[in-house]
């Protein structure tokens, strides 16, 4: 006789930059070791692997390919898919840091965080559409998930800048004709890019220095001291501290 199937709940979720609609079921237990086994291995690359797939397992979606979606809808995506699996609420521990009488207080605190109150912080700033001069506009659009293999491949910090920047943009309007990136060979991409002086280089880089961001502020108060915190999160791992 065969054991019977438990059927799983199925939840759905808006992605901030997408803006896709998604539906999802949780990880199962042999899922869940995988990414407790990737953990452990403290290897980054092992990590976003699991996390991939698992997010593969679990979209009941039709068609959605996690590989094209912006990094920070991923780890959005991964956030409430862990909520939604394991448990809404997680505890984290802190040490408070306050001088009294010249020493550090040293007092533990215990931070209590639900997940699902976290969200995307936007800078309503900064634009997606570049002007590098009078006439050429570059369109950017947010790092893919798939960069992260090909980021693992580059040893140099300015070899990775270079690739995020070239697999970042999205088109190029020179005042008549638009080129698409997805159109156009990787190596002219590089060499325009290259081509840019500092400063213009420099207004690519202000897109990137000011991406959304998953954040969440927390207060607690030192047991030992009084003294009143207030604990700034910022990124998936900030939340799993």
């Amino acid at each position: 006789m065969a054991l019977p199937k438990i059927d799983s709940p199925v939840f759905e979720l808006d992605l901030p930059l997408s803006k896709k609609h998604i539906r999802f079921r949780p990880f199962l237990v042999k899922e869940q070791k995988n990414l407790m086994m990737a953990l452990e291995s403290d290897d980054r690359l092992t990590i976003e692997q699991n996390v991939r797939q698992v997010l593969t397992n679990c979209t009941i979606t039709e068609g959605l390919d996690v590989d094209t979606l912006p990094v920070i809808d991923v780890e959005f995506y991964f956030l409430n898919l862990r909520a939604r699996s394991v448990g809404e609420v997680v505890e984290n521990d802190y040490i408070c840091t306050n001088e009294v009488d010249g020493k550090q207080c040293g007092g533990k605190m215990k931070g209590t965080l639900n997940l699902l109150d976290v969200s995307v912080d936007f800078d309503p700033n900064i634009k997606d559409t570049v002007k590098i001069n009078d006439t050429i506009s570059i369109k950017m659009k947010y790092p893919e998930f798939s960069l992260v293999d090909k980021l693992s491949k580059k040893d140099s910090a300015v070899d990775i800048a270079f690739e995020v920047v070239v697999q970042s943009i999205e088109w190029i309007f020179d005042g008549e004709q638009y080129y698409y990136a997805k159109e156009t060979p990787k190596e002219e991409l590089m060499q325009f890019i290259e081509s840019l002086n500092q400063e213009q280089f420099s207004k690519l880089e202000e897109f990137f220095n000011h991406l959304p961001v998953m954040k969440r502020q927390m207060k607690m108060k030192c047991g030992k001291c009084g003294f009143d915190h207030v604990i700034n999160m910022e990124g998936l791992e900030s939340f799993f501290g």
